[in-house]
């Protein structure tokens, strides 16, 4: 007998840090910078709740990799996945109905831009964002480590943000406001998942998510 997906709800901060030069332009729907892209994609939920189940607080994170344009719907992308290793089994369980879009709502749609999933694993993930979004980080200690700053120029008003509305290949909804930065680190060391790199002063940007299923 199927189970029936409850109600579910998620909101928080979700950022990335990424091989492509600022802007990314995977974020408009177009092909990445250097022909392919590979990066860290960060969630921090604030408020969840799978049923009666709460995710507050908790993080996910993951490593992806694709060629060309992900949005021109001829290719897909391969993924890692790591969950927070501090959620109990049925916090464990229900991370994985969302995230893989068993539960539907908008990670469904986005797990059709998937391909290979290469691992999936239980860490310490420590996700940062700064209440004026001047900087945001990830870390899983040994593995990863993505931080972020928020983009300025001469031309931005001191205390403001760079930011773009309705993105068309925003990577967590539409209806979005990202906030674009540049990462002063982007390290990753998962050679078990083969993604490897070392890099800085490439494009990031922050968006907040709100979500809902099934």
């Amino acid at each position: 007998m199927t189970t029936a997906i409850p109600k579910w709800s998620l909101s928080g901060d979700w950022f990335d840090v990424c091989k492509c030069n600022i802007p990314c332009p995977c974020a408009f729907a177009q092909t990445p910078s250097y022909g392919d892209c590979d990066g860290v994609l960060a969630y921090h939920i604030k408020k969840g709740l799978y049923g009666d189940v709460s995710l507050d607080g908790l993080n996910v994170l993951a490593l992806a990799d694709f060629k060309g344009n992900i949005w021109a719907g001829n290719t897909k992308a391969n993924m890692a996945v790591f969950f927070d290793e501090t959620a109990n089994e049925e916090q464990r369980e229900s991370l994985d109905m969302i995230f893989t879009g068993k539960a539907g709502g908008f990670m469904a749609e986005f797990a059709k831009l998937v391909g290979e999933v290469r691992g999936v694993e239980f860490a310490p993930i420590k996700i940062k964002v700064a209440e004026d979004l001047s900087q945001w980080s990830a870390e899983i200690p040994g593995k990863v480590m993505a931080k972020a700053e928020a983009l300025t120029g001469p031309m931005t008003p001191s205390g403001k943000r760079v930011q773009s509305l309705n993105l068309p290949g925003s990577e967590v909804g539409p209806g979005t406001v990202a906030t674009w930065g540049i990462a002063v680190a982007d390290e990753v060391n998962a050679p078990n998942v083969r993604y490897q790199w070392k890099r800085t002063g490439r494009s990031s940007k922050y968006i907040p998510f709100n979500w809902s299923g099934p």
